[in-house]
């Protein structure tokens, strides 16, 4: 259970605007002086870890990291333009100190000129794997639909990786991932799971008795919101004994309408309270899904007896269905319809099964679409899927579409990523591996704007890049000791590639390498 406001100094550049142009004017600072305060704030920030995580926790979020999102950009409460000269002087301290926290990111809107997006691409090419990409005026929208003000709305961001929230004045605590793939295998299971044998789901019958894809499209919807209710149950509990046995009243202290309420933070207190979910293994579930659909229902080149019997062997002497599933069915991530419907229709379960459900706090549940790294232990859990994916490997993380899969470029991968409704979240999650070869050049450089401008006209909430070829991270896995300082985009953080586990390794390495447009 997480909280990222306290983490989260929120929009700094505009915090400190107001004290840095007073004393440049008064001559107490000049620009040097406030780079190098900058600077020791980054040092100090970077010298305290987060505790030491054990179990499934540290298999879920395999980081030491704080979550701190450092906010630049934006618009400020009047719906201006927010971009000052201290942004740019933050932007710079980012660059120059490389270090993995407090983790950047730049919130772009259209109001926002052109030169902030460059300027951020400047730091991003050089495999940094910061700032990260926000749409400020999506931010605003989703926050406006979950019933805030818009001056709390403009005032907000996102912090942690890219959960929204109005900074000050929100609790937004973050309670769980939720497998999504994992439900559809326990629903081709008829409830149980075949990891361990039993019996942890619904029955709805037996999928080989399914006639249409509707059919089985209604019985992964009867799973989900079984999962969901046990889910928030649970999640309840967890919040009343956060409530009642383990109080934040420092937090509270900061936090908006707490004092006036005289409520503690954990309990209701602040202005907002909401509490968020997070989908996990979008694009596996939605590939496994339209395999099934594409080649069972509609072009009947297998039955579902021997796409269930041949996943239940791992694919062992299966390989032309495997190589069906893999390489000749419709894939997330290819601006194709076909699988894009059923994208649309995976989200609309899973959002209808959570968003607005209310929490013990007075607030409701929301929806997130994240992994942070648990769509490698969720991999880890689940067997063999309908899309080929060999048992115990990782499910597709974020809103990103499978390792390898996104074959038609980033543009056709930003716009299956925006058929789904962003605005009714509280954040997604858009990885993309480009080569460092794609930003050489200005006019390289104007077309990746271009790009993340039409994704941002379409609501993508964020899209955040590695910059890196497959062969470099290779050679880190066989040299470690050569490339300690390698710093990676992992999912909503950064983190030093030789640290990382060989699973998560070799999930980044697989992520589709972008090599032209």
């Amino acid at each position: 259970m997480n909280t990222w406001d306290s983490f989260n100094p929120g929009r700094l550049d505009q915090h400190l605007y107001p004290f840095y142009k007073r004393d440049i004017e008064s001559g107490l600072l000049d620009k040097d002086g406030a780079r190098t305060l900058l600077q020791a704030f980054w040092i100090k920030f970077n010298n305290q870890p987060a505790p030491p995580k054990v179990g499934v926790t540290s298999k879920e979020s395999n980081t030491y990291t704080d979550f701190c999102l450092i906010n630049v950009g934006g618009l400020n409460e009047k719906g201006e333009d927010a971009v000052n000269e201290l942004t740019y002087l933050i932007l710079d301290v980012i660059e120059e100190m490389r270090l993995l926290q407090p983790s950047s990111m730049v919130q772009i809107s259209r109001k926002n000129p052109d030169q902030l997006v460059r300027r951020a691409l400047d730091i991003i090419k050089t495999g940094y794997g910061q700032p990260s990409l926000f749409n400020t005026d999506a931010i605003i929208q989703e926050m406006l639909r979950q019933g805030k003000s818009i001056i709390d709305a403009r005032n907000g961001g996102a912090s942690g990786c890219v959960e929204t929230g109005a900074f000050g004045k929100e609790s937004y605590i973050l309670t769980g991932y939720f497998n999504l793939t994992k439900i559809l295998e326990i629903t081709l299971n008829n409830g149980v799971d075949p990891k361990t044998s039993k019996q942890i789901g619904i029955q709805i019958g037996d999928p080989i008795s399914f006639q249409t894809f509707e059919e089985l499209i209604e019985a992964y919807k009867k799973q989900i919101n079984f999962f969901a209710d046990v889910k928030i149950k649970g999640n309840v509990i967890i919040e009343r004994l956060y409530a009642e046995l383990l109080p934040a009243p420092f937090m509270s202290l900061f936090i908006d309408d707490c004092i006036s309420k005289g409520i503690d933070y954990n309990n209701g207190g602040a202005r907002y309270n909401s509490s968020y979910i997070q989908g996990v293994g979008v694009g596996t579930v939605t590939d496994s899904l339209t395999s099934l659909k594409y080649n069972v229902f509609d072009k009947k080149k297998f039955s579902m007896e021997e796409f269930l019997f041949a996943i239940s062997k791992n694919f062992e002497c299966f390989d032309d269905l495997k190589n069906m599933s893999l390489n000749e069915t419709p894939k997330y991530g290819n601006d194709n319809d076909y699988a894009d419907e059923i994208l649309k229709q995976v989200f609309e379960i899973y959002f209808s099964a959570i968003d607005g459900r209310l929490n013990s706090k007075g607030g409701h549940f929301r929806i997130n679409l994240l992994p942070t790294t648990s769509h490698v232990y969720f991999g880890s859990v689940t067997c063999a899927t309908p899309d080929g994916r060999l048992s115990g490997l990782p499910v597709s993380e974020g809103i990103s579409p499978v390792q390898g899969a996104d074959v038609n470029g980033p543009t056709a991968v930003l716009k299956s990523a925006a058929k789904i409704d962003h605005l009714r979240t509280g954040g997604t999650l858009l990885n993309q591996k480009f080569s460092p070869q794609i930003f050489e050049g200005e006019e390289s450089i104007n077309k990746i704007v271009s790009l993340i401008r039409s994704y941002f006209k379409m609501d993508g909430h964020h899209i955040q890049f590695n910059v890196v070829d497959a062969e470099t991270l290779r050679e880190a896995q066989k040299h470690p000791e050569n490339y300690k300082d390698l710093i990676v985009r992992v999912a909503g953080y950064s983190d030093y590639f030789v640290d990382l586990t060989p699973e998560l390794q070799e999930e980044i390495i697989r992520r589709t390498e972008q090599m032209s447009y």
